[in-house]
Parts: structure tokens; sequence; C-alpha cells
């Protein structure tokens, strides 16, 4: 009499040989290193796509580093604006991050690959790095507006330079979107630092 033969339900690595189970653990070589781009037929030189990506790269890490100075200081807001400061900051934080996907995708468009490690972001960011415990609230609001203009001078710059290149895609990116959105919280943190009576003249 035959007896059946037993079949294990899983593969020497322990994974389920049923394709039901993930394949954990699995490590692979890279396929693409940082700084360089694939070709894509996008209508612009290996040069400006690699220009492109290298500034927007650079802006791109300001701005992770920007958002989670934001998200800190939403957190460590107190005093009698503490309400008022800590929506306002929590927003700007939001916008940064749709301008951060906006900026990564833009790379990836190009051809590139975008910065997002943190431990990377903290290689290539031009934005001092802050005490690791809270300042003042005063402290705490310039040192988002010299970020703001840290990003903003270094997006003025690159937009007429990817404009020269023919670049319009980068150049309406950092113009219509980076720039704008930045101008504009620059503006509402900015308002916060002005000595003014607040009941009577």
């Amino acid at each position: 009499m035959r007896t059946a033969k037993k079949h294990s339900s899983f593969s020497s690595n322990g994974s389920s040989s049923n394709g039901s189970q993930p394949w954990l653990h699995q490590h692979g070589v890279e396929v693409q290193e940082f700084g360089s781009v694939r070709n894509f037929p996008v209508g612009l030189s290996y040069e400006t796509r690699m220009y492109s990506c290298e500034r927007l790269n650079r802006i791109l890490a300001n701005m992770q580093i920007l958002y989670s100075h934001y998200k800190k200081h939403h957190w460590l807001m107190r005093g009698a604006t503490f309400y008022q400061l800590h929506l306002l900051l929590d927003k700007h934080a939001g916008e940064q991050v749709e301008l951060v996907d906006s900026v990564a995708e833009r790379v990836q468009t190009l051809g590139g690959v975008a910065v997002g490690d943190p431990r990377h972001v903290a290689e290539i960011t031009t934005i001092p790095r802050p005490p690791n415990g809270a300042e003042e609230v005063p402290a705490m609001l310039s040192r988002l507006l010299e970020s703001h203009e840290t990003i903003l001078t270094d997006c003025h710059d690159a937009a007429a330079r990817t404009a020269d290149l023919g670049d319009d895609g980068t150049n309406d990116l950092l113009v219509s979107e980076v720039i704008r959105t930045n101008e504009l919280q620059a503006w509402f943190v900015a308002e916060h630092l002005v000595d003014t009576p607040l009941v009577r003249a």
C-alpha cells in the first residue's frame, strides 16, 4: 500500500509556500544610486535633470527639517497665545508635508532619487540644528522664520536657473507652490513677533 508523501507548507526560510505568507527579511542590491538620474522621456537633457534633482533634493532636505521644527514647536508652545500658535504651527506643518511630497515626486519624475531617510536629510540640510530642549517662544518663532528664508533664498535662485535651462516643470513647482506657500507661512509667523498692545493704542 502506497503512503502519501507529506509536504511541508513552509519553505526553507520559514515562509509559507501557499502564497499567503509575506516573504520577510529580504535584502536586495541598490538599484539606483543617490545623485544619479535615469533616462526618462521628459524632453529635458541629462545635464538639466541632474542639476534640477540636485537643487530639489537640497530644498527637499531643508523642508523636511522645517516640517520637523514646526511639529516640535507646535508641541512646545506656551503662554497667552498658546492655542493660536499651537494650531497655526500644526497647520503649517501639514502644508509642508504636502510640499515635501510634491518636491520628492518631481525628483522622481526627472529620474532621480528623492532624499527621504532622516539620517540622510541631516547630512544634506543647510538649516542649523536647534537645541534639543525647549527654547523661549520668540526664539522658536524666529528659528522658523530663518528656516523659511533659507528655503526661499535657495528656491528663488533654483527657480531662475531651472527656467534658464528650460525645466519649466521644476520652475513652476518652485514658484507656484514652494515659494508662495513659504512666503505666506513666513508672513503669518512674523506677525506674531510684533510688539503691539492688545487692548488699547
